[in-house]
């Protein structure tokens, strides 16, 4: 049996995954990835590129429901819409696989040898990869593990059948009548929102007193207003214990008793955890942080010539996270000096409005004992979204009262996603409060609510 030998092995080929194995290729390493599924990983395929092609189209078809109407604020009207579910699955898939291809052909281009199958480690510096074709042992002087996250069952609902987690939701190919989504976080509520523009009638079921815990209740609350909007029944305070006898239905446990809840479909979206089972983890030693992986700031692991990144190393669970850590033990491997020394790593959620958050929120900026400026600039006020109809929502900016550094920038709206990269970068550069308000931004766009949020927190706002 032949052996491959290799400078470097990357084991998964999700974002992280990738994202290493090319720039290891440009840095002149003889790299070999391996992944057992498709290129591009969880995020590719059935995460974060197919969950925003259904949450466009679902857009897509609301607005088109919301032209027939007879007060169409536009004078635009248009005929009753229709919904062909499998087209729309079909296109999503098309722009999946478009991607895929892309990354394979940015593999090659870069040199890197891709190895289809599972690997399992045979010791610190040796993995058994099983393929179509049989074993192949590779040798690799430095390994990356990057074998991502995967989604979290519930004992008492375990996966198949009408119990679904988000990778069977995106690949439904008839619209379910009604939908149970248990968990009342990202991504229970990007796709119960997404389901419900479609036409299905959606419950969602949320243990905590309130949805998106993780984020605070003002940045929260336009995403409630719309929730209901759209006929979303919000069951909080509620916990999942079971499908019925007929499985038509989940009884769920609120304060005030039991209740059944009818569901075609029940979505479980409560969470995710690492993926370290199935890889031979035993027969190495690694240091282990609760579930997760134990790195340090240059992502090396407690064994000397192994790395780990991204969802395996624990929270953040984000792709671009990943990504950043891939490129950074890239050039470690490569002899470049480089360590992991990020100021914020922007998180959103893709709900209707989107939530961007990165930094400090007020909350954990006043934690320290420190005072602080805020500033918050809503959309009502803004031109660009008055004239998009998106005037719910805001862009809100924390600093230090002394030094007017900015710690954290928060907003709620339509399309603000595309605001954190501007967001990212101010921290990252260590930007003021002055940094930001003499920034020249472009009119008409909702991005000046950035601007005018900063000059709200230092005393002289000009458009409120």
């Amino acid at each position: 049996m032949n052996e491959i030998v290799c400078s470097l092995l990357v084991i998964g080929a999700g974002p992280g995954g990738y994202v290493c194995a090319i720039r290891a290729g440009q840095l002149g390493i003889d790299t070999v990835i391996v992944e057992s599924g498709k290129l591009g990983g969880t995020c590719l395929n059935v995460g974060c590129i197919p969950s925003k092609a259904l949450i466009h189209a679902a857009e897509e078809f609301e607005k088109a429901v919301h032209w027939s109407g007879a007060s169409a604020p536009l004078g635009i009207s248009v005929s009753a819409p229709t919904l062909d579910l499998k087209k729309t699955i079909a296109w999503k898939d098309h722009v999946v696989g478009r991607l895929n291809n892309g990354v394979a052909n940015l593999l090659k281009k870069a040199g890197v040898k891709s190895v289809h199958g599972r690997a399992c480690f045979r010791d610190g510096k040796t993995v058994a990869v099983e393929t179509e074709t049989g074993v192949q042992v590779i040798r690799a002087q430095a390994i990356v593990i990057a074998t991502g996250s995967e989604p979290v069952a519930l004992p008492n609902l375990p996966f198949g059948g009408t119990v679904v987690s988000s990778t069977e939701a995106l690949a439904l190919t008839k619209l379910p009548e009604t939908l149970v989504v248990v968990g009342g976080g990202y991504i229970g509520l990007e796709l119960g929102m997404a389901f419900a523009k479609l036409g299905t009638a959606v419950t969602v079921v949320e243990a905590e007193s309130r949805i998106l815990p993780l984020y605070d209740a003002e940045l929260t609350r336009p995403v409630v207003k719309r929730l209901k909007e759209i006929g979303v029944s919000v069951l909080t305070g509620t916990k999942a214990r079971g499908l019925s006898g007929k499985g038509d239905a989940l009884i769920v446990e609120t304060a005030s008793g039991e209740k059944r809840v009818p569901a075609e479909k029940v979505l479980v979206a409560v969470g995710r955890r690492p993926v370290t089972d199935g890889w031979g983890l035993e027969e190495i030693d690694l240091d282990m942080a609760g579930r997760f992986l134990r790195i340090d700031d240059q992502c090396r692991t407690s064994m000397r010539g192994i790395y780990a990144i991204g969802d395996v190393t624990g929270e953040p669970l984000l792709a671009h996270r990943a990504m950043a850590q891939g490129e950074m033990v890239a050039e470690i491997v490569a002899g470049r000096r480089r360590s992991w020394d990020v100021r914020a790593i922007p998180a959103i959620c893709f709900t209707d409005p989107e939530i961007v958050a990165v930094g400090l929120s007020p909350e954990e900026a006043r934690a320290g004992g420190r005072e602080i400026k805020i500033g918050q600039f809503p959309f009502s006020a803004n031109g660009r979204a008055m004239t998009r109809l998106t005037e719910d929502g805001f862009v809100r900016i924390v600093a230090r009262a002394d030094n007017h550094l900015v710690l954290g920038i928060q907003a709620v709206g339509q399309g603000v996603s595309e605001l954190s990269t501007a967001f990212g970068l101010a921290i990252e550069m260590g930007a003021r409060l002055e940094d930001v308000a003499a920034t020249i931004h472009a009119h008409p766009t909702q991005g000046e609510a950035f601007q005018e949020a900063a000059l709200k927190a230092l005393g002289h706002a000009l458009h409120i």
